[in-house]
């Protein structure tokens, strides 16, 4: 049987902190392959290096049973027309699934299947849960004017493959058009 610190963890939305959880920080010169707009990246990279996301995650067991979960935190902001999100990953496992849990702020969810290529983008707001099914990349983006805040839950032996995406990106782009947010294919929106 696990502690009772293994069994209860404390996390504050707020600060995207859990207690006693080790955290991944990201800024922006991190995500230079992330962004489309080469020119806008270094332009924002040259007044600062923000910092963009970071992930607090707890691990505890590795068994086929056990789980792994991570409070991810994303600033509001933009690079040119690209709102700031997480860099994006398949499991490495790639059957698992993955369940996030809206806390704070509005963002969304940015999910391509790995053999067909079919993308969708799913709201990810405060008390609404998005799964993602295995097999298939996915990437969080803050589209609001505050921080978004969510819980990731997924399966102990996940793991996960950024390399993959690094390599090809997603096949498709969530812009700010006139206050919206717009999903381009990443070929149209390098025309657009």
């Amino acid at each position: 049987m696990k502690s009772l610190i293994q069994l209860l963890s404390k996390f504050d939305p707020a600060t995207g902190q859990i207690a006693g959880a080790a955290a991944t920080s990201r800024y922006l010169s991190d995500l230079g392959s992330c962004f489309l707009d080469t020119a806008a990246y270094q332009s924002a990279l040259q007044a600062g290096n923000p910092l963009v996301y970071s992930v607090a995650s707890v691990a505890l067991g590795s068994g086929d049973g056990d789980l792994h979960y991570g409070l991810g935190k994303i600033m509001p902001g933009r690079v040119g027309s690209e709102y700031y999100m997480t860099k994006g990953h398949f499991h490495a496992w790639r059957e698992a699934a993955e369940l996030y849990i809206g806390l704070a702020g509005e963002g969304v969810m940015l999910l391509e299947e790995e053999v067909s290529g079919s993308t969708q983008v799913v709201p990810l707001r405060p008390c609404q849960t998005v799964y993602v099914p295995g097999h298939t990349a996915h990437r969080t983006i803050n589209v609001g004017s505050v921080p978004l805040t969510y819980l990731g839950v997924y399966p102990a032996k996940a793991g996960h493959d950024y390399g993959a995406i690094a390599r090809r990106n997603f096949s498709k782009v969530l812009i700010d058009r006139n206050g919206q947010p717009v999903l381009l294919d990443r070929s149209a929106a390098v025309r657009s």
